[in-house]
């Protein structure tokens, strides 16, 4: 029998953190987090991260392990959360990821293998620079033509993981789309378990902005400057981060405090709506309607917890 695993996956404001924390007591789990900015140091308002009062004393894994200024990559995630799980089976309880990083669950959930690859500073930096100057764009039509399904799937916005496919495809010859399906191909190791909270659209849409309001009204300007002060550029990757370039915009004093909420609205609700599309692709994904459940964290949690004991029967 293989080991059991539970992922709470969905998109940003759904309430993963307090369903997972809620199953975790339940069932004497710990959490894993699944998200590619809640690892940071000092970035807690504008990841939104849980404190450790909303945390009630359940461990949690792979939150604030990297400065951000150091590199963290899905593979870095994969490798650390490998060992979290590991960790937390040699206690006798059951590990559940919860985030909204597609790629980071899938690369646990089907063991991806991320092929080895040496690194070529001149083509990073000749990429880079070309983006510098002549925007990220012009990168992503460059990946366009020899990796068309990669193109659709990475937003043009987003550098790193453009580069990161043109290294691979000129080191390999290979679209790293390509290499990505035949890993998706696999069967997963686990006994899993995979739920994905959901609500309808326009509730969904409500509760970012009611989102962002709150981090502004907790401090996220406070934080964002400090993080500058501190010697954490605009140009770092973890400083392009929803919440973050925004208001680095606005204390640059490119754009109005309003014109940069309206964009981190703006740009929240479209990563959401991409969220959602990347776990429709998922298999065997049990969805939960929240909002059908009248945000009842209780009676979500005997829901998933009952769903959890008739299909893996691991409690």
């Amino acid at each position: 029998m293989n080991k059991p695993l539970i992922v709470i996956g969905g998109p940003t404001a759904s309430g993963k953190t307090k369903i997972g924390i809620e199953l975790a007591k339940s069932l004497d789990g710990e959490i894993i987090s699944a998200d590619s900015m809640q690892v940071y140091r000092h970035m807690d308002i504008g990841t939104a991260k849980p404190t450790p009062q909303e945390m009630e004393n359940i461990p949690h894994h792979l939150l604030n392990i990297v400065n951000p200024d150091e590199e963290w990559n899905v593979a870095l995630f994969q490798q650390k959360a490998k060992k979290a799980i590991e960790g937390i089976y040699q206690k006798k309880k059951i590990p559940i990821i919860v985030g909204g990083t597609g790629f980071y669950i899938q690369s646990v959930i089907y063991d991806i293998e991320f092929k080895e690859t040496k690194k070529d500073g001149d083509y990073r930096n000749s990429l880079e620079q070309k983006a510098k100057i002549e925007g990220s764009g012009i990168l992503h039509q460059q990946l366009e033509r020899i990796d068309p399904i990669s193109a659709k799937n990475i937003h043009p916005n987003n550098v790193k993981r453009i580069i990161r496919a043109l290294e691979y495809y000129q080191q390999t010859g290979e679209p790293i789309s390509l290499h990505n399906e035949i890993e998706k191909q696999k069967s997963t190791p686990y006994q899993l378990v995979f739920f994905a909270l959901t609500m309808e659209r326009t509730l969904l849409y409500e509760r970012i902005n009611k989102r962002v309001d709150q981090m502004i009204e907790k401090g996220l300007i406070a934080e964002v400057n400090a993080l500058l002060k501190q010697g954490y550029g605009p140009q770092l990757v973890s400083m392009q981060g929803l919440g973050y370039k925004e208001i680095i915009e606005y204390l640059l004093g490119n754009c109005s405090l309003e014109e940069a909420i309206y964009i981190l609205k703006r740009d929240t609700r479209h990563f959401a709506k991409r969220q959602l599309t990347w776990f429709r692709r998922e298999k065997e994904v049990n969805w939960i309607h929240v909002d059908q459940e009248q945000f009842n964290y209780t009676q979500i949690m005997t829901k998933m917890r009952n769903h959890v004991e008739e299909v893996g029967k691991i409690i």
